[in-house]
């Protein structure tokens, strides 16, 4: 079984990281943004690359575009059954695009968030076949997600 884990940098790829020893055993690639954080997960891993992304900048629209184009690439080339994101913006491509194919969707919300969803997680609950909250507050505004304790 074909497993795709997705995230922004930064502290979400440290937390989608913390997953990979679940998905070892299976056949695993990883898609992330670009940085200097990403860049040395290719030694150990499958990974493809999508731009970085910031929402204020200027080119966001123009980079958000690259980046759909992209996610739609990498699933059709890698067809995963299933595709597990930690957030952020940069994963939602590739989660909209699982869910029309058919892939689960599975999504962690960010040990960041404590008391308040993350936009992305506001996002991804609503299509997500299985969310897991890192924080027992969150669930009053995630009824349905599971609660397993924290990645870290």
């Amino acid at each position: 079984m074909k497993v795709c884990l997705i995230s922004s940098t930064g502290g979400h790829f440290d937390e989608l990281l913390k997953i990979v020893p679940a998905v070892k055993d299976y056949d695993y690639f990883i898609v992330t943004e670009h940085s200097q954080l990403t860049l040395g997960a290719g030694k150990d891993h499958k990974v493809l690359y999508l731009r970085q992304q910031e929402r204020k900048d200027a080119t966001f629209v123009f980079t958000f575009l690259i980046n759909i184009f992209r996610s739609f690439r990498y699933y059709l080339k890698e067809r995963p059954k299933i595709v597990v994101t930690t957030g952020a913006g940069a994963a939602l491509p590739m989660c909209l695009i699982g869910m029309i194919f058919g892939s689960k969707i599975v999504c962690v919300e960010s040990y960041a968030k404590i008391f308040t969803p993350s936009m992305t997680g506001r996002l991804l609950y609503k299509i997500a076949d299985e969310f897991y909250i890192q924080w027992e507050e969150l669930a009053e505004s995630y009824p349905k997600a599971k609660y397993k304790g924290a990645l870290y």
